[in-house]
């Protein structure tokens, strides 16, 4: 049995798919008054993704954020119009209390990892929004804001909470739960808000939480509004974050058709993306096809090619293959990359995309590929990219070779116009960061700044195996009669090693020498969360998670360890 997520009432998980639409949405409304818009979080108690609890207090689950992240998307490319997306509640005196405690009382330890995850890459990606010229973000707490409420909130520009002598803010996990925020409370509380670590001591082991003018006073949100006046302030926070905001106002948006794959016990498949299931071997296979050679090549025709157009089309499918995987098929530890094509077509595409990065849409689509090759780089998985005979590891194509943790490429014993080759473009050299915040070559080379000079001169220039090799750009080139031998001994001593120390170690080495927010974040929860949420103060039989609404008193081991 897949023990990934709570049990359906039949015993067998059913897979999770991350695709919805807004006539779909069971837990969010959307509305617009431009530049504004409005998400109010209205949880329907019974509508969780898995039986066995209900969402009470506006709590979520994974499928209240799979939602949000929809709608976020969709904010992004279908209303341009839209500067300020504001967060609030439908209801009275209750913004969201979090993560719902019940769920997680019954979720393995990798549903909940996986699920934090989720919720990170999330919030990170609102940030990351505003950060890139994308939209702006106020929460709205109109009422009680607890744990990964708090969390949401905290990920926005600015943070309101009315005054109305009850509502509070609080982080309850560790004297309510055993655990630790896990979306990003404890960084972003002295990272980006900057609150004092003594005051932020009492904050977090104050089940209570803290309100009104000390919340403020203690940098726990920017203002507190009384209740009469709290609309107002509202739309008057939300117009000035707007004009911060550079997307235009009478721009057409570019609607976003749900995702086509096609499922199948071996796989699935995209238009741009096939990705193959070994179980076996315990290996997931995915190959990325280039698009036609002749694509869009002025701005009129990208934006009428929209959703369609390959960098747009190519990051939503990886998206979701990525999340399709790490969510239902956990035991597939290592992951393949490979693609197919002519690279003159990913060139092309790219070309495009340094061209006209100020347009709010190609803005956009950078902004999505940024965000899903930060997302491969985060899941705990092996990641090997194989260049090979009809590879296109080309510009955007080649980050993913630099995001993998080792690259192979066929160096043929005889040099044909076959044998394999990888091409360097404009957006190798910044436009997708790391989560650690530098572009991957200047990562890989640790800000080698001749190197880095030299390899921007060679842009545009196919580089055989020898070359790649010699510039440090792969890990290994094998020639044809040790290819198939090398990486059979490769891969199958990649399977023996445990999969926890796997995940250490390449998240050790894949953000090894710089730190931000966003590090910390998914470091503090690989190395802490998961500690603590195998520990039995938290999940044992009597530990705080598993306790909680019953009444009973947690059962804690009092040694530290």
């Amino acid at each position: 049995m897949d023990s990934t997520t709570p049990q359906d009432r039949d015993g067998e998980p059913a897979p999770v798919d991350f695709r919805t639409h807004p006539a779909r949405y069971r837990h969010w409304k959307l509305s617009f008054d431009a530049p504004v818009a409005t998400l109010r979080l209205d949880v329907n108690e019974d509508a969780g993704l898995r039986p066995g609890y209900k969402l009470k207090l506006n709590s979520y689950d994974l499928g209240v954020d799979i939602e949000l992240h929809d709608a976020l998307q969709r904010l992004r490319f279908e209303h341009p119009e839209i500067r300020t997306v504001v967060l609030t509640s439908a209801r009275d005196r209750v913004f969201c209390s979090g993560a719902n405690i019940f769920m997680l009382g019954l979720s393995s330890h990798a549903w909940k990892v996986n699920f934090c995850r989720f919720t990170n890459e999330t919030r990170n990606g609102m940030e990351d929004s505003s950060a890139n010229g994308s939209l702006k973000f106020l929460a709205a707490c109109n009422g009680t804001t607890a744990g990964g409420g708090y969390e949401l909130a905290l990920a926005c520009d600015r943070l309101l909470l009315v005054d109305d002598r009850s509502s509070a803010v609080s982080l309850p996990e560790i004297p309510l739960l055993g655990v630790l925020p896990g979306t990003g409370g404890l960084t972003r509380l002295t990272d980006k808000r900057r609150v004092r670590r003594d005051l932020a001591d009492i904050f977090c082991t104050t089940s209570e939480g803290i309100r009104g003018a000390r919340a403020q006073q203690w940098r726990l949100v920017d203002e507190v509004v009384r209740p009469q006046q709290f609309a107002l302030r509202v739309r008057e926070e939300a117009l000035a974050l707007a004009q911060q905001c550079p997307r235009p106002a009478q721009a057409k948006g570019i609607e976003l058709p749900e995702l086509a794959r096609e499922d199948s016990p071996s796989g699935y498949r995209y238009r741009y993306l096939e990705v193959s299931l070994d179980p076996g071997a315990r290996r997931a296979n995915l190959t990325v096809l280039a698009p036609p050679t002749g694509g869009p090549n002025s701005l009129e025709a990208i934006h009428e090619a929209g959703a369609a157009w390959w960098p747009l089309q190519f990051a939503r499918e990886l998206d979701d293959a990525i999340l399709q995987l790490r969510t239902n098929h956990l035991e597939l530890g290592t992951w393949l990359l490979r693609t197919r094509g002519d690279a003159a077509g990913v060139l092309l595409a790219d070309s495009m995309l340094a061209t006209h990065a100020a347009d709010w849409f190609v803005r956009e689509i950078t902004g999505m590929l940024r965000r899903t090759l930060a997302r491969l780089e985060v899941s705990s998985r092996t990641i090997f990219a194989l260049i090979e005979p009809g590879s296109c590891f080309a510009g955007t194509l080649l980050e993913l070779a630099l995001a993998a943790d080792r690259s192979y490429m066929l160096a043929p014993a005889d040099p044909s116009p076959e044998a394999p080759q990888v091409t360097l473009s404009p957006m190798n050299f910044g436009p997708f960061p790391t989560v650690a915040g530098s572009h991957r070559l200047a990562a890989r080379f640790y800000g080698d700044s001749p190197l880095l000079e030299a390899l921007g001169a060679l842009q545009g220039l196919p580089l055989a195996a020898a070359e790649a090799l010699e510039w440090g750009l792969i890990t290994a080139a094998p020639d044809d009669l040790d290819w198939d031998e090398e990486l059979r001994i490769t891969l199958e001593e990649r399977a023996s090693l445990s999969p926890d120390a796997l995940t250490g170690m390449e998240a050790n080495l894949r953000f090894g020498q710089r730190e931000n927010q966003n590090t910390r974040i998914f470091g503090r929860l690989s190395a802490w969360q998961n500690w603590i949420f195998s520990r039995p103060n938290a999940v044992g039989e009597a530990g705080a998670l598993k306790v909680y609404g019953t009444g009973k008193r947690a059962g804690l081991n009092w040694e530290r360890v």
